[in-house]
């Protein structure tokens, strides 16, 4: 009873915390951050957010029941780099595709051996040599493509180096750059505690953790139907009673759609995994890193004041398709707050003044790449506005 009526205290003044802290920084970053929370207050409210630890397991079906009545959805869904945020390593087309990868820092050498069987992560420092096969690949490697492996007693550990693709090769694992290590171990992984291990799977798979619990042999590999929409034991049973009754359903809803969330929320569901402004507030985030974290630069943007559905992710990104890259395909999205022309007068429906310079990629000016040196790639900055030449990084 002590030890609940502690923890319940413990809860009580972090909460009080953040939002001594919530006010501060209301005052400093303006009325649009006052709808938004951390993904940690989202999980602890009631109902289904994602990376939340569910259950029980038997209220998932698995994505081929889904795909059962959404095939369409189902199969464009299967392609995008969510679906393919997790992949066993002998999946990896990039480690299938590379069988022989290096890396040098100080008198370490690292190497990657893929053969049919297995991936090798090997480190020499020329006396002593450590290796383990890898497991698991996170990342598509549009970008880049890390890995974990397991030692004897189940421990999880992340390889220190990545492959970027724009390098073609390996470097330091984004956030895990060394400028000494004290041994062979420290050069060659960081131990992944158990708490970051259900957070990453829970970015990266459907149904790792039930109740609490991380369980490797439940999860699927990559973001599916579930993690986005929630278990949907529930919503299957009801539609088979319908489509046995000839009785339509129309009780309460019986799955998650995040579609119906407002402007504020449903960036914020989105930032679940690419964090939310107040995430990367509380984790002290600066510089262009930030531009990793598209809900929190989108949040910053003048025209977002107080959210507006043309504004969320999903105004532009269907999750269920694959990623546009061209800027052009957005151009839409763009004219549907602003106004096409310069004679043309705003309206309430479209309060933003024609651009001067072109009605044509708008986001290639108003929505600028930045250099990310960690990742060794340039990201595409979601907070909207006027860039111009020179001008240092906006925080």
């Amino acid at each position: 009873m002590l030890a609940a009526a502690k923890k319940v205290q413990v809860n009580l003044l972090l909460r009080l915390r953040f939002l001594a802290l919530s006010v501060v920084l209301c005052f400093l970053c303006g009325p649009s951050t006052l709808a938004q929370l951390s993904t940690e207050d989202h999980v602890a409210d009631p109902g289904f957010w994602p990376t939340q630890s569910s259950g029980p397991q038997k209220l998932y079906t698995g994505g081929a029941v889904c795909a059962s009545c959404h095939a369409g959805i189902a199969a464009t869904q299967l392609a995008t780099p969510m679906a393919n945020a997790a992949l066993f390593t002998r999946a990896s087309g990039i480690l299938n595709s590379h069988p022989t990868l290096k890396f040098t820092f100080a008198q370490y050498h690292y190497q990657l051996q893929t053969d049919a069987q297995q991936t090798l992560y090997t480190l020499n420092d020329g006396e002593k040599t450590l290796q383990y096969p890898l497991l698991w690949a996170f990342g598509i490697g549009r970008v880049g493509q890390s890995y974990l492996f397991k030692k004897e007693d189940g421990t999880f550990y992340e390889a220190r180096v990545t492959y970027f693709t724009p390098l073609k090769t390996l470097d330091f694992t984004p956030g895990r750059a060394l400028t000494t290590a004290k041994d062979e171990e420290e050069a060659m992984y960081r131990k992944v505690g158990a708490g970051e291990v259900v957070k990453c799977f829970a970015c990266h798979t459907t149904g790792s953790a039930f109740e609490g619990q991380f369980n490797e042999a439940t999860l699927a590999p990559g973001v599916h139907c579930e993690a986005c929409h929630g278990p949907g034991a529930k919503h299957v049973a009801v539609q088979q009673t319908a489509k046995l009754t000839g009785v339509a359903d129309t009780g309460p809803a019986t799955i998650f759609n995040s579609a119906q969330l407002k402007p504020a929320d449903s960036v914020d569901f989105c930032g679940a995994c690419h964090a939310t402004f107040w995430d990367v507030k509380l984790a002290g985030g600066s510089g262009p890193t930030t531009a990793r974290s598209q809900p929190y630069r989108l949040e910053q943007s003048k025209c977002w004041g107080q959210g507006d559905a043309r504004l969320t992710c999903i105004a532009c990104h269907d999750p269920h398709k694959q990623l546009e890259t061209d800027g052009a395909a957005y151009d839409g999205a763009c004219l549907k707050c602003h106004v096409n022309g310069a004679s043309a007068k705003k309206t309430a429906d479209h309060p933003g003044p024609a651009c001067p310079v072109s009605t044509q990629n708008c986001a290639s000016c108003h929505m600028a790449k930045v250099y990310v040196p960690e990742m060794h790639a340039d990201f595409t900055d979601h907070r909207i506005r006027i860039v111009r030449a020179g001008q240092a990084y906006p925080e």
